[in-house]
């Protein structure tokens, strides 16, 4: 397990709430909890930032938000992703794969 947790690299996040939310609907907090989780504790995906992220992403229609109850019969903002949220997240993933590729091939020079 990492000794702490770190920043997420800029331009990630929206890529990770994309691949979270193709699992399953969640509300914004167990977006956070989940990609903690999965990844081990090395992220911590602040409110702040998850929150405008969201909303950024449902005005672009790759999410589309529902209030529903929670499983603590509190009400909740669930987010599902949408055929156009599908294909953001499989285009940001092969460009994250050619980001990671291009660093690995000047940090091996």
């Amino acid at each position: 397990m990492p000794e702490k947790s770190s920043e997420l690299v800029q331009g990630t996040l929206e890529m990770l709430v994309l691949k979270t939310l193709a699992l399953m609907p969640m509300h914004g907090y167990g977006i956070a909890l989940r990609i903690e989780q999965i990844s081990d504790g090395a992220f911590k995906v602040n409110p702040g930032s998850l929150l405008p992220a969201l909303s950024r992403m449902e005005r672009a229609g790759q999410v589309k938000g529902e209030w529903r109850e929670t499983e603590n019969n509190r009400r909740a903002k669930y987010y599902a992703l949408t055929e156009k949220g599908r294909k953001a997240l499989k285009s940001e993933t092969a460009a994250w794969g050619r980001q990671v590729a291009a660093i690995n091939r000047i940090l091996e020079a």
